[in-house]
């Protein structure tokens, strides 16, 4: 679908977040086992049901809007998660592993966040508040695992890697 105006783009980002957060969904199970520090791996759990919740968003979103959301692939979440795979097959098990998933996933976070404050300046412009506040709903949610990962990473996870070396 040519994209020629803001409506399309709208649902052109839509779809392309959809993709990004269905990729998380089958990607941060992975990122869950392969954490050694069990408040990562919790974290890693925590926001697959966010992020359960927020694909059920853009559902909402896009029956609100009577929009069919298209069958796109994210190129950048699959590029991010392939980054997280790579990581898992070159690191052993343990706090430096962990400290370079909480890189990823805080690379992932930060492409999320992106995305959906571009989707909640496009609704904004194209007058669609009731998906405002549910786009404002899932970037909170990722703003503050971004916090999380932060946190986790200043506290123990880099000071167990650090003592490794």
């Amino acid at each position: 679908m040519p994209v020629k105006s803001l409506s399309d783009l709208f649902i052109h980002e839509l779809s392309d977040t959809y993709s990004a957060e269905k990729q998380m969904t089958r990607s941060l199970p992975k990122l869950a086992r392969a954490a050694t520090d069990e408040g990562l791996a919790s974290a890693f759990e925590t926001h697959l049901e966010e992020t359960r919740g927020q694909v059920e968003r853009i559902e909402e979103i896009a029956e609100l809007l009577q929009i069919k959301i298209k069958r796109i692939k994210c190129e950048g979440m699959a590029g991010l998660v392939e980054e997280g795979d790579s990581l898992i097959d070159q690191i052993e098990k343990g706090p430096v592993l962990d400290a370079a998933l909480i890189g990823a996933a805080r690379k992932v976070e930060h492409y999320e966040i992106a995305g959906y404050n571009s989707l909640c300046t496009l609704a904004k412009k194209l007058g669609h508040t009731e998906a405002v506040s549910l786009l404002e709903a899932s970037l909170a949610e990722e703003t503050a695992t971004d916090g999380k990962l932060s946190a986790l990473a200043e506290a123990q996870a880099m000071e167990e890697a650090i003592a490794e070396e």
